[in-house]
């Protein structure tokens, strides 16, 4: 596995913490939206799996808050200069998608900021940081085994898993 590219980890705990709370945040958004598309497609099992998804990441974005003792008034105003390392984009859903596509999806989003958090504990000049990129990809581990169980249960789909046997059908 290769590091993530972190071009510079924030100097300070409070501005690394505000771009994990932000990265968090953001995850859980993405797998809000990306449950909402499942559930538009009538794909509820799908998107029940992302909805539990964005669950996760809203703890991890509260337990951020509260550990730094942030509130909605006082929370950081950041923007990350990158993508969020759990980013799952639209383009790879599929409404015929399985829960097995859906768990490879966020087990790939969730590798990557186990990487990302990996690569910061090894490039972080500052004690605190390296410590809370530390329990953070700890965290992130957790969620990857906790994939893994999930997938370990389903057995990939057919080879035809996409074919639709009433496409939709559009008229100009």
């Amino acid at each position: 596995m290769t590091a993530w590219p972190v071009a510079a980890l924030p100097p300070t705990l409070e501005h690394f913490m505000a771009e994990a709370l932000v990265m968090e945040s953001e995850a859980a958004q993405r797998y809000a939206q990306l449950a909402d598309v499942m559930e538009a497609c009538n794909n509820t099992e799908v998107a029940e799996l992302f909805r539990k998804m964005a669950g996760y990441e809203r703890e991890h974005a509260n337990a951020i808050a509260e550990r730094m003792g942030w509130h909605e008034h006082t929370m950081p105003d950041v923007v990350l200069a990158h993508e969020p390392p759990e980013a799952i984009a639209p383009e790879e859903l599929h409404y015929l998608m399985q829960p097995w596509h859906a768990l490879r999806l966020a087990l790939a989003a969730e590798k990557n900021a186990e990487l990302f958090f990996s690569t910061a504990v090894r490039i972080a000049e500052c004690d605190e940081v390296r410590k809370a990129a530390a329990e953070m990809q700890a965290e992130e581990a957790e969620h990857v085994r906790l994939i893994e169980e999930w997938l370990a249960r389903l057995s990939p789909p057919d080879a035809n898993w996409s074919d639709d046997p009433d496409p939709p059908r559009y008229t100009d």
